[in-house]
């Protein structure tokens, strides 16, 4: 039987690990002196390639003997999967360019969250499914879909209202798109990006082997997000690069009075990485299913984060009072899934 205490501290971790990744892309609306590609550049540097060798040294004892210790295999299924994410955070940064941060935290995280948590399932403890904990994380999977999909209608609710309304004046960096381009970005993020949580879920071997060698199940965690991350940037700095090249974008980086644009780069950095090695903080304690109940626990809360960032920013504010509605809904909804999903992890045994 798990300690009680630990599991409510796992799950009081897996909401500030959402309350960071909800908040990363704010930032996003007061950088719009820059493209698109230096703010990502500058966000993937650090968080997928400062932060995590930085975290291994002050976490783990004798890392390399730890990544020379641990399953070959283990540790190809994280590069692997970590470099594949890659392409669905491009995609979820462009989203979040395209139609703004409720709407694209939305559509993402109904794919990532649902696919996020249910394949970690089966794949670390599919005897669990007919038991009330496997029945418990798949109500508040299905309970956390339902509720982006009223988040999902209100978006489309919002579009119609903001093209019969008067045009704002747009602050977010890069380019707006049609509500049905950035849904099918957003969508193609949400899949690809379930791998992030997926390839987490395959890679416990290489905790393991930290653990065996004294090493906490955290620091564990930081060595496969060294894995992850680091093969991750690859896609996204290439991307950025190609970018910068064909846009002729990279002297923005010499701009005038450009020491506050790096600020809030790095700050999406900081928060969005932090967010990633709470995340990996909170897994372990909440039992074997830790990355089941955890992945879709920081999501949802990420998720309702984001879009009350998203309305305080007003994002909503030439939206028509159905389409608030609608949305007020899906977030009650949502909090409904966090509890479900909460609770599902006092029914470890």
């Amino acid at each position: 039987m798990m300690n009680n205490s630990l599991i409510y501290f796992g799950i009081s971790l897996a909401v500030i690990s959402g309350l960071m990744n909800g908040t990363f892309t704010l930032p996003m609306r007061y950088l719009g002196r820059w493209s698109w590609e230096n703010v990502w550049a500058i966000f993937t540097v650090v968080a997928c390639v400062v932060m995590p060798p930085v975290v291994l040294i002050l976490t783990v004892t004798n890392p390399l003997q730890v990544l020379a210790a641990a399953p070959a295999r283990a540790e190809i299924i994280a590069l692997a999967t970590g470099f594949i994410w890659g392409f669905g955070a491009v995609l979820f940064g462009l989203g979040v360019s395209a139609i703004g941060i409720s709407m694209a935290n939305t559509l993402v995280l109904a794919t990532s969250a649902s696919l996020g948590s249910v394949l970690p399932l089966l794949i670390l403890a599919p005897e669990r499914l007919a038991q009330p904990q496997g029945k418990a994380i798949m109500l508040g999977t299905v309970t956390a879909l339902a509720g982006m999909a009223f988040c999902g209608y209100a978006g489309v609710l919002r579009e119609r209202s903001e093209k019969e309304g008067s045009g704002a004046t747009r602050q977010m960096v890069g380019t707006a798109r049609p509500f049905w381009v950035g849904l099918l970005i957003c969508a193609g993020a949400g899949v690809i990006s379930a791998l992030f949580n997926v390839g987490y879920s395959l890679s416990q071997a290489i905790m393991t082997s930290a653990v065996q060698a004294g090493n906490s199940p955290f620091a564990g965690s930081n060595v496969i997000w060294l894995l992850v991350l680091g093969s991750g940037a690859i896609a996204n700095l290439g991307y950025c690069i190609y970018l910068l090249g064909k846009n002729r974008t990279w002297s923005n980086f010499r701009q005038p009075k450009a020491v506050p644009l790096y600020i809030l780069a790095i700050l999406m950095g900081l928060l969005w990485g932090g967010g990633i090695f709470v995340y990996g903080a909170a897994s372990p304690k909440l039992g074997k299913l830790g990355p089941a109940i955890g992945w879709p626990l920081s999501l949802v809360v990420s998720l309702v984060t984001a879009n009350c960032v998203g309305f305080l920013t007003g994002e909503w504010k030439l939206s028509s009072a159905a389409a608030r509605r609608w949305m007020m809904v899906g977030l009650a909804i949502l909090l409904v899934a966090i509890g479900i999903l909460g609770w599902s992890g006092s029914l470890a045994s």
